[in-house]
């Protein structure tokens, strides 16, 4: 590292920590949620620990720190910091991921590619969300923006080149896949959708768009958000305050909260009414005991993922088409960061060339020339370390050979 911080191996440092459904069911994965506002206390006591370069990406599929750091344990605990769940069993599902490996996985993530329906493409523009978060607190590094671009690139190119996203692609659409094969004469069902969040919304789209469904109520604990949908849509919304008159007419009730609150609970519900519900929510915001009325049908998350069809076989044979421009991708990362780290580590010899040949105890030196033209001997000394970094790979410590190459140099 340089005396001032410039050069530092981000590579290296660059980290992820988190669990995701690979490790950890929805029911305990819901316990180490990130919302907004616990993400907003996250970034609040992140300085004061040091760390100034990290984005929290929180999701129905995935809990997960990303950013540079020396020091994995800061991101361990910012995440227990604002979770519910024990430490203990946080640390038995839990991975971190590393450097190159953790460059991958990010790739992977933003892709589709690592996600629990492939090719969901909704993971993009929560990615986003979670960097411009950080960005607006100065907590992303211009590292890690750059790989944050360079990965939504390779996220472009594979959703415009491949089929890892055609047909079903997110959760959301799992709803509708489900009613289309689970549910006789849905399109005169009565369907209750609570929350009109970003889940809420596409879902609601997708009932609309590919069902032709019209008999939707939106019930939001913010009713502007439900009215201003329900007009685009052109369906109905009720108040919050009417959620359980609202639950006893409906056929399918589908949650999508993000509070962290059990919204509804086995009493809301008319005990010998069938009904379909689904809970979207990670924690979960149906109560489990809900199952046990007889004519009563819950589905999760989880449950919604594991469907399998043809379109998931033929997403699955566009994966290696993904991984050559993730590949790719990376490849052209690497080399913007080879390239940026070389011109840091020029500039500060170069700063620190003109700081030694103005140092009054240089200028008096016997062997220093009474008038020598430093800039051009720096430029000179500066151009030869280019071309051993650049051309010809060389490694070792060119910053001290720099120096004393200078020193020589006006010896003469």
């Amino acid at each position: 590292m340089l005396s001032n911080g410039l050069y530092v191996n981000q590579i290296e440092d660059f980290t992820v920590v988190g669990i995701n459904y690979r490790k950890s069911a929805a029911d305990v994965r819901g316990h180490y949620t990130i919302n907004e506002e616990q993400y907003k206390i996250i970034l609040d006591i992140a300085p004061a620990l040091g760390l100034n370069d990290f984005f929290v990406l929180s999701t129905c599929n995935r809990t997960e720190i990303y950013g540079c750091v020396h020091h994995i344990e800061l991101f361990v605990q910012l995440i227990l910091s604002q979770s519910t769940g024990s430490e203990v069993a946080f640390r038995q599902m839990f991975y971190v991921k590393r450097g190159a490996s953790a460059i991958k996985h990010f790739f992977e993530v933003g892709s589709g590619l690592d996600s629990q329906i492939l090719g969901d493409y909704e993971i993009v523009g929560q990615i986003k969300k979670a960097v411009q978060s950080s960005k607006k607190r100065g907590l992303i590094s211009s590292f890690t923006e750059r790989l944050f671009n360079y990965m939504m690139q390779a996220s472009k190119s594979i959703k415009n080149n491949t089929g890892l996203s055609d047909g079903t692609v997110s959760v959301s659409y799992s709803v509708v896949q489900y009613i289309k094969e689970n549910v006789d004469g849905y399109a005169d069902k009565n369907i209750l959708l609570v929350g009109t969040g970003d889940i809420g919304r596409s879902t609601c789209q997708n009932l609309v768009q590919y069902l032709g469904i019209s008999k939707i109520t939106l019930i939001n604990r913010t009713v502007e958000k439900a009215a201003l949908l329900a007009k685009e849509l052109k369906l109905k919304y009720a108040t919050y305050e009417l959620l359980k008159e609202e639950l006893q007419k409906a056929d399918i009730i589908i949650v999508s909260s993000a509070n962290g609150n059990v919204t509804i609970k086995k009493e809301d519900l008319n005990a010998s009414a069938s009904k379909l519900i689904i809970d979207l929510s990670i924690p979960f915001s149906v109560e489990a005991k809900v199952s046990d009325l007889p004519n009563v049908t819950l589905v999760n998350v989880d449950e919604l993922s594991s469907l399998t069809n043809q379109t998931m076989m033929q997403r699955a044979a566009e994966i290696p088409k993904a991984q050559e421009i993730i590949e790719s991708s990376k490849a052209e990362f690497f080399k913007w960061y080879e390239v940026r780290k070389q011109t840091s580590v020029l500039n500060e010899v170069k700063s620190k060339l003109y700081e030694i040949s103005h140092n009054p105890v240089f200028a008096l030196s016997e062997t220093a020339k009474a008038d020598p033209c430093y800039d051009e001997i720096i430029q000179k000394v500066v151009n030869g370390m280019a071309y051993k970094l650049k051309e010809k790979n060389q490694r070792g410590c060119q910053y001290l050979e720099a120096i004393n190459e200078f020193m020589n140099i006006t010896a003469k």
